[in-house]
């Protein structure tokens, strides 16, 4: 089998368990079987890197309105963009996953990251301007991380933007290209980013929960 084929498959087979891996931690899993052992078994498969393409997310329109409602303009940041739409693309610049076989106890068994450095998006209001950015996707928590910087100055790193809910996914799809999407998640603000929001803005109307969009992540390894 060409290598090239066999790579798209390993990486469809991957999205296709990280996609039960979403919608199992949005379903609210057991702790117990959370846990990992001390030594991980062989992995069944591993991408390293992940070399893109982007995650997409169209921008829900009650986001949309609440933000006009607050006087509060979205826009690109870095290699981002947002078409007329309302779909916001920010690019995938690395990452990694491994793939342990389900059937063993070991969990999460997909693990990794997903980065999109030089990319994000910005939150206007008045003179002040908010940009969150260099997010990263981390598959086994349902998770989307980044830096957040106010007015030019980094406020914080790492910090937790946005939760993802994969109980909305659709069917992976494997694309003629050798890529594959996973299409559906719905992406969540997160409690820390709301109250930061709020805070930067002077403002209480923000609250943990809002749904931001439903996202399409497409990767190729």
């Amino acid at each position: 089998m060409p290598r090239k084929s066999l790579i798209a498959r390993i990486t469809a087979a991957i999205l296709m368990v990280a996609a039960l891996s979403f919608a199992v931690t949005a379903c609210g899993s057991d702790d117990s079987s959370d846990s990992s052992s001390d030594s991980p078994p062989e992995p069944v498969a591993k991408i390293d890197p992940v070399t893109g393409v982007s995650t997409k997310v169209t921008l829900d329109a009650g986001f949309v309105e609440a933000l006009t409602s607050l006087k509060v303009t979205p826009a690109p940041v870095g290699s981002a963009t947002i078409s007329k739409d309302g779909v916001a693309d920010f690019p995938i610049t690395g990452g990694n996953v491994t793939y342990y076989n389900p059937a063993s106890d070991y969990r999460p068994f997909v693990q990794g990251i997903l980065m999109h450095d030089g990319s994000g998006l910005s939150l206007t209001a008045g003179d002040t301007k908010v940009e969150l950015t260099d997010f990263v996707i981390d598959p086994g928590t349902s998770t989307l991380t980044g830096t957040v910087s106010v007015n030019g100055k980094e406020a914080a790193t790492d910090a937790l933007l946005f939760n993802l809910d994969g109980s909305t996914l659709k069917p992976l799809i494997s694309n003629p290209d050798g890529t594959a999407t996973l299409e559906g998640t719905t992406v969540k603000l997160s409690d820390d980013a709301a109250g930061l929001l709020n805070d930067t803005f002077g403002i209480t109307d923000l609250q943990g929960g809002l749904v931001i969009g439903i996202s399409a992540i497409t990767v190729k390894g």
